[in-house]
C-alpha cells in the first residue's frame, strides 16, 4: 500500500485547479479560432485582427459568465493550501 506525501497531494490539487481554470477558456478560444480560420480560408481574408477580436470577445464573455466561479475555485484552493502548510512542511 502506497502512501502519498502531503506535498504530492497539494501538487496534484494544483494541477487539477490549473486544468479547471485554464482549460475551458482555452477550449472556447480554440473552437472560435478554428471557426474563424475556416471562414478566413473560405473568403481569402488574411487579417490578423479578424481572428484576434472574436477570441478576445469569447474570453471576455467566458469571464463574465464564469469569472466568479473560477475566482471562488482559486480562493478555495489558496485557502486550503495555506491551511495545510504545516502538514506539508513535516
Amino acid at each position: 500500500m502506497e502512501t502519498y506525501s502531503p506535498f504530492s497531494v497539494s501538487m496534484g490539487q494544483a494541477l487539477w485547479v490549473i486544468m479547471l481554470v485554464a482549460g475551458p477558456p482555452l477550449i472556447i478560444m480554440l473552437v472560435v479560432g478554428l471557426i474563424i480560420s475556416m471562414i478566413q480560408a473560405a473568403t481569402s481574408i488574411n487579417e490578423q485582427t479578424v481572428s484576434f477580436v472574436p477570441k478576445l470577445l469569447a474570453f471576455i464573455l467566458f469571464l463574465a459568465l464564469y469569472g466568479v466561479t473560477v475566482g471562488d475555485l482559486l480562493i478555495d484552493y489558496t485557502r486550503d493550501l495555506l491551511v495545510h502548510i504545516p502538514d506539508d512542511i513535516r
